[in-house]
């Protein structure tokens, strides 16, 4: 279905990639943003890179020449700074050169199909012309051998920037016209010494940062300041010496060595501002001048963009019409770089035309499919780095790579681009150009520091090696919906973190007598003195209450989630003042709730914002530090339990506690509170009104960012114990805090022993607060990815030693929320291990939107399928769970969270509200072999039962009917007598 929403591409022609913005615009949501689980086809060639002077190293062995790179790390510091401490440039990097047999034990580990790495011409060409080095010959001959051994399929660059320091020299580098012919002679020396052993050749490496930066800004080797007007002539003369080598290969080599030849274009990817026209041929523009630049005169026509010609003039040099047909044609495959060697560091800021950078790999391909013809695509460059800091788990690395394959996997299958080769950058970590060793972008780790440079395997070894095992993502079970329903009785419910309150009396309570001036004023005037005489008031005098509850009969839930508000029923936190009249506002709305077959869950104290929503003169005085709020808080739930427990019978203590703004001594009261509050319920209440009563967590996932690494996995074990155990433990578990809290603190204490002191319980405290619970209740919005290796400052937190981890491929909302279901299931079972079989509810579930109908979309989707992965947990892994709740009831009093949107003061339901309700009238997702499930109370003693069961409403009305049918016969009848009597 969505291969044919998302339609094939038309034929392509210069110019045609226009429509690429607009086609990903209108993509189905959020289906094309799911990630796609599927394989590459067969033969997909899985590789990876490296280039000779970012990793051989060796810059003064076997006889190589100087390259301009050489000189160019070898330039003195400038006076305003010293020269940055470590290796300097390339000179021994990874040392590649005295390690050839260890990189390619590094390939066969991957168990790759090909390696992409480039010649040195100044180590096969010292002075850039012959004669040739033996020694460098030799050297690349050792290594083509090894890898043939291994069956690996080489990927040779013949220039990857490093161009011989005495060709700059002589004349000019690549500014010179002499350059061409130079370069075809150094192709026609690889050819014949390697060319028996290589099927695919590159020419160069990302001819835009070698024109525009070398010869134009002077940011790179060799660092000329010649201007846009230099930089455009050097390119020039890039096409020219490319196309030479084609025809050289194609002429002379081919047909013996039938192999293929292409050259690396680098790319960013650029989305409009604004989706106008305007800024869509901006963004086409944007691409023209750093794509286009060098792939249309290859795959269309041999000269430049039209964009390109209109608005650089002069500047841009021209092809005769014979040199045009010369270039015209000269790649036997498209070979595509993209990634962090271009994108957000090398790309000309005025070369994006006021336009948004991006890193759509996806979009990207389609383009080029899209411009140039549907050619075949070889990327040959990809990848993301890290911090030059980072060691084994590489996380971010490995999601960046995780979402750059995604997406090169749903062009293929979605977009029918012909992709046939995908190459990870690089092999090992090596010197990154502009950025030196500030940044990794290797597989395997290199201390550049050690004398022997050994490669260790990172974290992204091991998603490599196993993504190449299977071909891409294929699916897993696990993965998989599921049919099945849950059990009766199941809550199925809605939250609303404090209900909508107004007290406001409707107009007949007022006992004041008015008399109606029919005759002038056509006005109300009051009576004075004198007073109808008052009645009781009831529930149906609040307005408020009667629209909420037929809002929430729309839903079907069988539960409704609200807290109350301590800080206004007790606004002075003892019993001296009670606002009576909210007390009964509530009274009425549980009351109300009953009589529609909705069951009141209730939580006495949820915090927020202001004073976390206690009475001022807690707040005031400590909050939850003093110990005075814990006996405040037990009289205010014995006031509750008493005003309100005949109505309500599922009691939340504390609703969602926050423990990132929670002191430990704060913690500690608030779990002693809680304890007291259970045990007074427990003792004076339970027995008369017969209910249950516990508190509800907040609960997120947190998941190891890589899932192979021991640390990771520590980390997240971790944040789990501080984030859900720190008050989970005493009260489900053994009664005392877990012990990776006490033994994470007691490692860090010599840092601030008073901000880190966990406080201990008294054995009496233990044994009040250890099973102080009818049920486990969780709110639940998402899941985290957890590190051990700091790679963010600003995503890592110093006091647990954790670094945050985002995986780019999930589907997130507005507000960045990630949405990831199998979280949900995960927490449920790691709960139920570490606490038993205990009743749990999902208390609270949901996610934000936009306000905007298509971004409900994704909270359909999000409701789905967590109650999807909730019912893996009770149907699968044998989860006690009793009960769902969505987050939440309206906009109103949750923006962006609701069901019910809230606009002029008008409720509307959302599609998700319809959504959800068809999974509460199903009671899941039954499918054609779910069992039929019959609940107590819909068991039927005989055939007949059944019959009047199904069909109330219809009785209901021939009832009324036959009654108003007996009373007419009655009056009839009576009414006949007495006409006949007096007639007598």
């Amino acid at each position: 279905l969505l291969l044919l929403l998302l339609g094939q591409p038309g034929l392509a022609a210069p110019g045609q990639g226009a429509g690429t913005w607009a086609r990903f615009a209108r993509l189905p949501y959020p289906q094309d943003q799911l990630f796609l689980h599927d394989t590459f086809p067969d033969g997909f060639l899985w590789g990876a890179g490296s280039a000779a002077y970012q990793t051989e190293g060796g810059w003064r062995q076997g006889g190589k020449g100087a390259s301009i790179w050489d000189t160019f790390a070898h330039r003195p510091a400038t006076p305003s700074g010293a020269a940055p401490p470590g290796p300097v440039g390339g000179d021994v990097a990874s040392d590649s050169y005295n390690n050839l047999f260890r990189d390619v034990e590094g390939l066969r580990r991957l168990g790759v199909s090909h390696y992409r790495f480039s010649l040195s011409w100044a180590r096969l060409l010292p002075n850039g012309t012959a004669p040739a080095n033996p020694a460098g010959l030799a050297h690349y001959g050792r290594l083509l051998a090894r890898l043939r051994e291994l069956g690996v399929e080489p990927v040779v660059t013949l220039y990857h920037w490093d161009l011989p320091q005495a060709l700059q020299d002589a004349f000019g580098g690549w500014a010179s016209p002499v350059l061409p012919r130079l370069f075809r002679d150094y192709a026609e020396l690889c050819f014949r010494h390697f060319g028996g052993q290589v099927r695919y050749w590159l020419t160069m490496d990302n001819p835009y940062v070698v024109a525009w930066h070398g010869y134009g800004t002077g940011r790179l080797p060799p660092g000329v300041r010649g201007g846009p007007r230099l930089g455009y002539l050097a390119a020039h003369h890039l096409l020219q010496a490319h196309a030479q080598v084609w025809h050289l290969y194609n002429d002379h080599f081919r047909p013996a060595q039938g192999g293929k030849v292409s050259i690396a274009l680098s790319s960013h990817w650029i989305k409009p501002q604004h989706m106008t026209e305007k800024n869509i041929k901006e963004c086409q523009k944007s691409l023209d001048f750093v794509l286009g630049w060098f792939a249309k005169p290859i795959f269309i026509d041999g000269d430049y963009p039209e964009s390109m010609r209109s608005n650089l003039s002069s500047l841009l040099p021209e092809f005769s019409e014979a040199e045009k047909k010369y270039i015209k044609g000269t790649a036997d495959f498209f070979a595509l770089s993209f990634g962090a060697t271009l994108s957000f560091q090398l790309l000309d800021s005025h070369m994006k035309f006021q336009q948004l950078e991006s890193i759509s790999l996806r979009q990207l391909l389609y383009w080029i499919n899209s411009e140039y013809d549907n050619p075949q695509i070889f990327i040959v460059e990809n990848s993301w780095f890290v911090s030059g800091t980072t060691k084994k788990d590489d996380a971010k690395y490995i999601y960046y790579l995780k979402k750059f394959i995604m997406e090169t996997l749903k062009a293929i299958r979605y977009d029918g681009v012909n992709v046939f080769g995908y190459t990870v950058w690089s092999l090992l970590d090596g010197f990154e150009w502009h950025r030196g060793y500030s940044i990794r972008r290797g597989l395997f780790y290199v201390d550049f520091q050690s004398h022997d440079k050994k490669l260790m395997p990172k974290s992204s070894v091991l998603f490599y090696q196993k993504l190449i095992e299977k071909n891409g993502f294929p699916p897993l079970p696990e993965n998989q919906p599921i049919e099945g329903i849950f059990p009766c009785g199941f809550a199925w419910g809605i939250v609303d973190n404090y209900i909508q309150v107004d007290t406001t009396p409707a107009q007949f309570l007022d006992s004041s007598v008015y008399v109606w001036d029919v005759h002038q004023t056509k006005k109300l005037f009051k009576v004075d003195g004198v007073y109808a005489s008052k009645r009781k008031r009831h529930c149906v005098d609040f307005a408020a209450i009667r629209l909420q509850i037929s809002l929430l009969q729309e839903m079907h839930v069988t539960h409704f989630h609200f807290s109350l508000k301590w800080s206004l029923i007790l606004p002075l936190g003892n019993l001296s003042l009670i606002n009576h009249t909210l007390v009964h506002y509530y009274q009425c709305f549980a009351s109300e709730l009953l009589r529609v077959n909705i069951t009141p869950v209730v939580a006495l104290w949820q915090p927020m914002i202001e004073n976390q929503e206690l009475p001022v003169s807690l707040a005031k005085y400590g909050a939850w530090e003093n110990t005075e709020t814990v006996q405040a808080f037990v009289e205010y739930a014995r006031f509750c339990f008493t005003s309100l427990g005949d109505h309500v019978k599922f009691w939340i203590t504390m609703n969602e506690p926050s423990v990132k703004n929670l002191t430990y001594t704060a913690g500690h009261n608030l779990l002693k509170a809680h304890a007291k509050v259970w045990h007074l319920y427990d003792k004076e209440f339970r027995r008369s009104q017969k209910g249950k009563i516990s508190i509800a967590l907040q609960a997120d996932w947190v998941e190891p960012a890589c899932p192979f690494s021991r640390n990771d996995q520590e980390v997240a074990d971790r944040i789990l114990e501080f984030d859900i155990g720190w008050l989970a433990e005493p009260i489900f578990g053994n009664g005392d805090y877990p012990e990776v809290m006490r033994a994470w603190l007691h490692r860090i204490n010599g840092v601030d022993l008073y901000n880190f002191h966990l406080p201990y319980f008294s054995e009496d405290e233990k044994k009040l607060i250890q099973g102080s619970f009818d049920f486990f209740a969780l709110s639940h919005y998402t899941t985290t990815l957890v590190g051990s290796e700091k790679e963010d400052a600003v995503k890592y937190d110093h006091y647990l030693e954790v670094q945050m981890i985002n995986d780019i491929t999930w589907l997130h909302s507005p507000s960045r929320a990630a949405v990831v279901p199998w979280g949900l299931r995960k927490l449920l079972t790691w709960v139920k291990s570490k606490y038993g079989d205990v009743p749990i509810y999902v208390i609270a579930n949901g996610i934000d939107d936009d306000q905007n109908m298509v971004h409900d979309k994704l909270r359909v989707y999000y409701i789905q399928n967590y109650i999807n992965e909730a019912l893996k947990a009770y149907t699968l892994d044998d989860v006690n769970l009793q009960g769902y709740f969505v987050y939440s009831f309206n906009d109103k009093t949750a923006p962006k969270y609701g069901l019910y949107s809230y606009v002029a003061n008008q409720y509307e339901p959302k599609p998700s509200l319809k959504h959800y309700r068809e999974i509460i009238d199903n009671n899941g997702f039954p499918g054609s072999e779910t069992p039929e499930l019959l609940c107590p109370e819909e068991v039927a003693s005989c055939p007949e039962c059944h019959f009047f069961r199904t069909r109330k409403s219809l009785l209901a009305f021939i009832s009324f009917i036959f009654v108003a049918f007996i009373v007419t016969i009655f009056f009839i009848t009576y009414y006949s007598k007495r006409v006949e009597r007096r007639y007598k």
